[in-house]
This record gives structure tokens, sequence and C-alpha cells, in this order.
């Protein structure tokens, strides 16, 4: 009997999270040396205690990264992030989550 392989990811939005990550490498807009000294920054900051090397530091790396390349702004990511949960509270559970739940959702 063969024992069972452990996850490689915890929930769907980190295998998300590292597929954005592979392909925006892949697509040019960062090198995988860059990654990796940003992505140590975020888990060793010079101004703070380390943090956890998750799938949560690199969606914070990926976000920095995406608003110094003028991808996108910081403002606009928070923005979304503040809607998704909006809308993650008003879904009735086993309900996928849609941004159109918001309550402050404006077409």
């Amino acid at each position: 009997m063969s024992t069972p392989s452990p996850k490689a990811f915890a929930a769907p939005w980190e295998a998300q999270v590292f597929a954005l990550v592979v392909f925006l490498q892949e697509a040019g807009l960062f090198t995988w040396a860059e990654w990796a000294d940003r992505l140590g920054r975020e888990i060793r900051p010079t101004d703070g205690p380390e943090r956890a090397a998750d799938y949560a530091a690199w969606l914070a790396t990926l976000e920095t990264i995406l608003s110094e390349r003028g991808v996108t702004a910081s403002d606009s990511v928070s923005a979304r992030t503040a809607a998704f949960l909006r809308a993650a509270a008003a879904t009735p559970h086993g309900q996928p989550i849609r941004l159109e739940n918001d309550p402050l959702y404006r077409d």
C-alpha cells in the first residue's frame, strides 16, 4: 500500500497564483532571479520579522512587481481585494463567489 502524496496546493487560489507567476515569467515580465530576489525580500524584510514562505508571500510579491512594472496600480489591487471580500461575505455558503455579489458592484 502506498502512502498518499501531500497536496501541492492547500487551496485553488494558490495554484492560480503559482500559474500566474510561471506565465508572467515565461512572458518576460521578470526573470527567475528577479522573482527569487523579490520573494526573498517579501519573506525577509529588512524592516521587520521574517514572514511565512507561503503563497500569500507569492501573491504579495506578484502584486508588488505588477505595480512596479506599471501593469496595475496598487490601489486597483486593493480595490479589487475589497470588492472580492464584500462579494464573499454576501455569497451564500456553497455558491461560487462572483464580483457581481458585491453590494457595491457597478458594471
